[in-house]
């Protein structure tokens, strides 16, 4: 699989991603309730860590023939503690 092929995933997650947000915020806008707007918050909550999740595994991934392995743990150690300090 070719680089292009991972740059072009990782953005089209991202451009997904971004659709969700802007759906949510619609939503949100639509129903005018402060307890729904919530909960849309709440579950967009869990979709941002995730798709952080898979943007950096698929960029990992890509880039695991080019760097040493040493340097894939570093990134993914940074990963991880993005994901442990955004943690509430």
């Amino acid at each position: 699989m070719g680089e292009e092929k991972f740059v072009a995933g990782m953005a089209l997650l991202r451009l997904l991603s971004g659709t969700v947000e802007l759906t949510a915020a619609v939503l949100m806008l639509h129903f005018h309730s402060l307890e729904t707007a919530f909960r849309i918050n709440g579950f967009l909550g869990l979709v941002g860590p995730s798709v952080l999740i898979l943007v950096s595994a698929l960029g990992l991934s890509g880039l695991a023939g080019q760097i040493p392995s040493w340097k894939l743990g570093v990134i993914a150690f940074g990963v991880a503690c993005i994901l442990i300090g955004t943690r509430s």
